[in-house]
This record gives C-alpha cells, structure tokens and sequence, in this order.
C-alpha cells in the first residue's frame, strides 16, 4: 500500500496496536509514524444473506503494555503535562511526573511534614490544567486522633506546584518540611515502554536543584527557598514555624533549563473558542460544556512556523501531537464555537499535502489506524484527505471569511482531484491503497467530500462539481444493492466490500458514518448512501441493545464474533461515534433512538467528571452501575471533548448559511434535556444563542444584525 514516508505524516501518538504513533514532540511539530500494528491482520469475507461462513482470523503479534493511566489524573497545557495518582505524591513509578514537550522534566516530588507522609484524603481536578491534592498531618502527639495540619498541593501543567500548610493546633508548630525530588529526564515514549532509566544525580542550583543529561536540562527552583539542599539525596529542607490558625506556602517551579514558564495557546484571548455556556433542565449538562471547552483549549498546539494557525493534538497522556483526521474532525464538531480553529487547522494539514505526478498527488499524509478484529489497518491519509474539503464548505457556512475560503480552496481542490484520480473509473474509493477493502465509513466520507466539494466549487466558479456529483449519484445507486445484506431481521449495511465482492457483514459504529451527508446551503443536507427505508433499519439496529449500551454505542455489536467491550474497534464505546450518530439520527426523524444515545454520553460524561475520554468500555448500562474506563485511554482526548459540543449544540439542530444570511433551526422535538440554553456560540465570528423549550420549539435569543431565520 503506498503510504507516506515516516518523515512526512504528522501523527497523534497512537499506542502501538492502534494509530501508529508517538507521544508528545515539541509544540507545533508534526509526529512520525512508529511501527506497531499487524499490517497482516486479515479480515472476515463473507456472501449475500445469513448463515455466512466466516474464515478464521490471523492473530496479530504481541504488543506493548501501557501503563495504565485510567485512574491518573491528568493536567494538560500543552506543551505542558503532570501526571498524578490520587495519592498526589510523586512517587516516580509508571507515568508520574512533569512533562514539557514529551519529556518528563522531574518524575519524583515526595513531600514530607514532621517527618511523615500526609495522609492523602482527596484529589480533584480543578480545571483543564491542575488539580488539587489534600491530605493530612498529626503534628501534636497531644490532640487526640484529630489531625491538626492539612497539607494542600495545588499543581498545574505549567511546571507549577503549591503546597500549603493549614494549622488547626492550639500552639505554634515548629515543622520540618521536606521535598524529594528526582527526574530522568526520559521521554515519554520510553516511560510509558519501560525504558525510561534510573534517577539522575542532582547538583545544587540557586534557590533549588538541576539534573543534567546528553539531552537535556531540568531545574527546580523554591520560593521561599530552602534552608538546606542536598544535591546527593535530592532533598529540600525547611523549618516552619506555623501559628495557630496559620497558613505558609511553598512554591516550586519545574523548568526544563533556558526556558521560561509555559505559555499555552488556549488562554485568554489567545483561543479560538467561544466561551460557550449551557443551562439545561438536566443537571450536568453546563458543567459538561464547560470542560469540554476547557479541554480543547488545553490541546491546542500552534504550527512552531506559522503562530498564528492552531490545531488540536489527538490526546493526552498518549497522543499530544498532531494526527490529521482526527484534527479535522474535531475541528469540524466545533465549528459552533466560531471558525478560527478550522481555519488554522487547514492551513497547518495544507503545508503537509503531497503535491507533484503521482498516484499520491493531493493527499494529506497520515498513519495506519487499526482496523479492528475482522479488517486490516485503514489509512488515516484517506480519511484526512476526503474531510479537508468538507471542514472547508462547512466552515463557509459557519461564516469563515471568504478571503481566507479562497486561499484555501486550491488545497480542497487538491484533495477533491485526489478523490477523482483514486476512484478512477470504478464506484467505489479503495482503503487502504490499492487493492481496497472497500470500506463502508470511507464510501460515506467520500460520497459527502464530493457533494460538499462540489457546492464549494461552484460557489467559487471553479468547474468540476458537475463531474463529482455525478460520480456520488453513482455511488449511491451502487452502494444501495452492494452494500447491503439481507436478513430476515430486515437487513444490514455491510462493514466493508472486498475487492471481489464479497461483504464483511459485522455491524459496528463506523455505520454512524452513513447518516452524516454534511450541511449545504440553505440549512440542507445532503443526500445520503441509503434510501429511507435502509435508514430506518439502520436506526432501528443503532437503537437497539446490541449496539446502544445505555452509555453510548459500540464500536462492534455485541452479538458478533470477537465482540470485546474493552476493545477499540471491537466493542469499547468510541464517544466520537456515537456524537455523529444523534444529530444523524435526529435529522432522519429518529429522535428517541438519538435520544437514548444522547443520554446514555452524558451519564457517562458525569461518571467521568465531565472530561469525557475516548472511549470506555461497552458493558451494558444496569440500574445503579457506571461505566468501566479503558486502561490506554486519551483523557483528554480532542474528539471526545469536540464530542460534548456537538451532542449538545445538535439539541438545536443549528444550520447556519452565513454566506445567505440565514439560519435555519431543527431541534429535537422531544426535548430529550427539556429546555436548554446555549448561549456565547459564533457565527460569521458573531454571537449567536438560542434556547429550545421543553416543548421543542427553538427561539433565537442572540445574533448578528442581518442573519434571518431560515425555513
């Protein structure tokens, strides 16, 4: 399969038997892929109708174990990290520690008070990019089983920690305060192999300590500093002395050597992002929208060459580089947020397209993404390449300038040309490259490129939209017979169509995908891969047990073959999914199947904190249970969180034609939230709010002067 070499694909940092990937690089720059999958897995080929045979499948090699990281609590300011265990010490062991641009900068900070550890009582995160840490101390040997000092620790991503000490005792404590510290200053990717090495010696630095290495520096200085600091046990020491009722603080500052304190991309007016707010009826749901925009701003990264363009990193602790499909979906999920994130996502993926003669002319590079039990390894450059022209058209819709369209649309083009030149002469885009399968997901992201592509086209009196629509009618008169499979519970689309016609017939979330057409003009969609009554049946096996979980939808149904609820692709539920399926659902008229979906997300996004991460186990949802992360998950990962803003902005049903002045409002009739509120969302960079009664009517409450509301 012709693929992009190494040193062109920007990628997210996949864990091996996932995207190829590696973790976290220095800020804006794009990723290598790094071997790990089986790119021998085979995949089930199968007939028309029931009773298919299925052949045996390849097992794929052994891979590396991750440390799991699902208790973790995780502060991201990318390039900035800290990972942490409940306990709040830093203990050194799996993935503990500060990070700046992939590598652990100090991996050990063990705080001792009166010569004992605090009894740890809570830990919480406070925001995208820090948590608090509680515990407590038995100071006076007098009181009594009632501790008598809480050690507080407050830590963020920017290399920052606090630890404060709060005195209850009835007499000034004299306390000796310690901190160990230690580092190896390893990266990421040989911490979370095993391969990260022994601790460092230390020397004594100003008001702190320094570690050094062939390929790097970290220092850690104190305020107020310490009274002593000893370089050989990595120790800094200070007598306190703590009034009744009183309260002291140190400060420490984690540094990588020669550079200063972080400064990450989503703050203030920096981000791209609206600063959105929810008011449902339904608890939870402003607090959900709240981080899931935090989040975001959390992952954001900009291109080291062009400052001025962002872009979402995949996810961390795992993937905090950029991994282009992903980067344009999340990105397109946030388009309610306004469209500077879109903008800057296209052009940073427009200055990795492949250009010049060739097959591979107009492709966006990007890695192999793991095709799960029954299909070989997809490619992202595939999926990348037929978003880009959509992100475009919608972004248009959202009220992107049409200057910067302009400047754009010679890369869409580009990959509109790519699509064209693949499929050549035949129905159907292969994935991967040449030889296919044909792949259900990718004749959908297809299909929407060329319909979407072509209304681009035209707007701008470019030609080719003629020849593009008149490939996708094609494709849709094809699809309708040679994807389908009949049974006698009313049929199903087939996961994928091998080059000599025969149909893998297991039933997963990627047939989401074929209820997503994208948005045109005049707040239509467009048309889709199946007929009405295929769409019904779709609906009807989405919203049914062995695919809806009660806490969103498989990635495999549970009744087939391999089925695994923690499996990525062969039953976890993949949030990113299931976001496309509700307003998919919700536009054919299939709300209470949308709804269950819709509701089952945001029970587990309250399970979670509201930091939705990429997937979670797909056990069924019973009465007083809570869904089982995943031990490999993103948390924060971008297309979960771009996720949240999705499912809530599609209550609304918002259908913006900024370039017509218009907008046209579906929401969801049933009011599954009863009424909500969205309220700080952009449209041609303007706000835009607007509230859905528990009736399930829609009323704008804000827009710009001009924008009239569509039919």
């Amino acid at each position: 399969m012709p693929m992009p070499h190494p040193s062109s694909a920007p990628d997210g940092g996949r864990p091996p038997g996932r995207e190829s990937a590696q973790p976290v690089r220095q800020r804006g720059a794009p990723e290598a892929p790094r071997a790990g999958l089986d790119t021998g897995t085979s995949f089930v080929p199968a007939g028309r109708g029931p009773g298919v045979a299925q052949t045996p499948l390849s097992v794929p090699g052994p891979t590396a174990e991750l440390p799991p990281a699902h208790t973790s609590l995780i502060c991201v300011a990318l390039p900035g990290l800290v990972i942490s265990t409940e306990e709040g010490q830093l203990n050194g062991r799996g993935l503990e520690g500060f990070y700046r641009a992939g590598r652990r900068v100090l991996s050990r900070c063990q705080v001792r008070v009166a010569g004992r550890e605090p009894l740890a009582m809570q830990a919480r995160m406070l925001a995208a990019d820090r948590a608090r840490f509680v515990g407590t101390v038995r100071a006076s040997r007098d009181v009594g089983p009632d501790p008598d000092v809480v050690v507080e620790r407050t830590r963020h991503a920017d290399g920052v920690e606090r630890i404060t000490l709060r005195s209850s005792a009835p007499r000034t404590l004299r306390l000796p305060v310690e901190v160990a510290l230690g580092t190896d200053l390893a990266e990421l990717g040989a911490v979370a192999s095993g391969r990260a090495g022994p601790e460092l010696p230390a020397s004594v630095h100003a008001s702190g300590l320094r570690w050094s290495c062939a390929t790097g520096h970290a220092t850690v200085t104190a305020d107020p500093p310490p009274a002593d600091a000893l370089a050989s046990a990595g120790l800094l020491r200070w007598e306190l002395e703590l009034p009744p009722g009183g309260t002291l603080s140190v400060e420490l500052r984690v540094r990588p050597d020669g550079q200063g304190p972080i400064r990450a991309v989503g703050r203030g007016a920096a981000s791209p992002f609206a600063q959105a707010r929810a008011v449902s009826d339904v608890p939870g749901v402003e607090a959900l929208l709240r981080t899931c925009v935090e989040d975001l701003g959390a992952l954001l990264l900009r291109d080291s060459r062009h400052p001025a363009d962002t872009h979402l990193a995949a996810g961390a602790p795992w993937r905090c580089g950029l991994a282009p499909a992903e980067a344009l979906a999340a990105a397109r999920m946030t388009l309610p947020l306004g469209t500077r994130l879109a903008a800057g996502t296209l052009r940073t993926l427009a200055r990795t397209q492949l250009a010049g003669p060739g097959p591979r002319s107009g492709l966006i590079p990007g890695p192999l993404r793991d095709g799960g039990p029954h299909l070989p390894p997809g490619c992202t450059a595939t999926e990348a390449t037929l978003l880009f022209p959509v992100l475009l058209a919608e972004a248009r819709r959202w009220g992107l300038a049409e200057q910067e369209v302009e400047e754009l649309l010679p890369a869409a083009e580009r990959c509109l040309d790519w699509l064209r030149t693949t499929a050549g002469d035949g129905t159907y885009l292969p994935d991967p490259q040449p030889g296919g399968p044909f792949r259900c997901e990718t004749q959908a992201h297809a299909h929407r490129a060329a319909l979407l592509g072509a209304d681009l086209l035209d707007a701008h009196g470019r030609t080719g939209g003629t020849a593009l629509r008149e490939w996708a009618q094609a494709l849709r008169t094809a699809f309708r017979d040679d994807f389908w499979i009949e049974d006698q519970s009313g049929g199903r689309p087939a996961a994928a169509r091998t080059a000599d016609g025969r149909l893998v017939p297991q039933l997963g979330s990627s047939t989401s995908h074929l209820l997503d057409t994208g948005l045109l003009g005049a707040g239509q969609l467009a048309p889709g891969l199946l007929d009405k009554v295929r769409t019904e049946q779709l609906a009807r096996l989405l919203g049914g047990p062995a695919m809806d979980s009660g806490w969103g939808l498989r990635s495999l149904g549970a009744k087939e073959a391999a089925y695994n609820p923690f499996g990525h692709r062969s039953g976890a539920v993949r949030v990113h999914e299931t976001a496309v399926a509700v307003p998919g659902l919700a536009a054919a008229g299939y709300e209470k199947e949308a709804a269950s979906l819709l509701r089952g997300v945001l029970a587990a996004a309250e399970s979670f904190g509201n930091r939705l991460p990429e997937m979670y186990a797909g056990e069924q949802r019973t009465q007083g249970s809570a869904p089982l992360p995943h031990p490999a998950a993103s948390r924060p990962a971008a297309i979960s969180a771009a996720a949240g803003v999705l499912l809530l902005s599609s209550l609304a049903g918002i259908r913006p034609d900024a370039p017509a002045r218009t907008v046209t409002l579906r929401p969801f009739r049933d009011a599954p939230l009863g009424e909500i509120a969205l309220t700080g969302l952009r449209i041609s960079g303007a706000p835009f709010s607007v509230r859905v009664s528990r009736l399930g009517v829609a009323m704008v409450e804000e827009a710009s002067d001009g924008l009239q509301l569509g039919m």
